[in-house]
């Protein structure tokens, strides 16, 4: 059984372009299995999707994982998804967060040109797109995270190093 367990802060720590504690954005498939183990499920990307991919879920106690692993990227680690309580970005914890104090954290962090959007029920997502991020509020409290690979203005993938 696939565990993501923190043993440490840094493992649920989200470094934006990077990945979430080793989960680091460019891993092959293998890598990843030998870091988390086999997923619960994997899904593949629907034929109209605009990117084939494959989806592994981790199902934990309390929370959900997912992983993508784009076939263009040919299937590297390039996007994280997640509702874990424990994740924190720039050292904080940000699961059921308001919307206005993770706004606040990316500006005091040089994270800038935020875009809100609400969506059809009612939710919201605040959108950084240089910095590959979109976190996604309910009732104005944060409740999850997708986030990925950085990629430059040509389109090309900017692996970390």
């Amino acid at each position: 059984m696939a565990t993501i367990q923190p043993s440490s802060i840094e493992e649920n720590e989200i470094t934006l372009g990077t990945g979430m504690g080793l989960l680091r954005f460019g891993a092959t498939m293998d890598e990843v299995r030998t870091l988390v183990g086999e997923p619960e499920e994997i899904e593949e990307s629907e034929d109209e999707d605009e990117f084939e991919h494959q989806e592994w879920v981790y199902h934990e106690e309390e929370y959900l994982v997912s992983l993508y692993f784009d076939r263009e990227d040919d299937f590297r680690l390039s996007c994280i998804e997640t509702d874990n309580p424990n994740m924190r970005l720039f050292g904080e914890i940000i699961q059921g967060q308001p919307l206005e104090k993770i706004q606040e954290l990316m500006q005091r962090n040089g994270v800038a040109d935020a875009e809100v959007e609400t969506m059809d029920g009612g939710e919201m997502r605040l959108s950084y797109e240089q910095s590959m991020i979109d976190l996604y509020f309910d009732e104005g409290l944060l409740q999850f995270v997708n986030f990925g690979v950085f990629i430059n203005d040509e389109l090309e993938v900017q692996w970390p190093k």
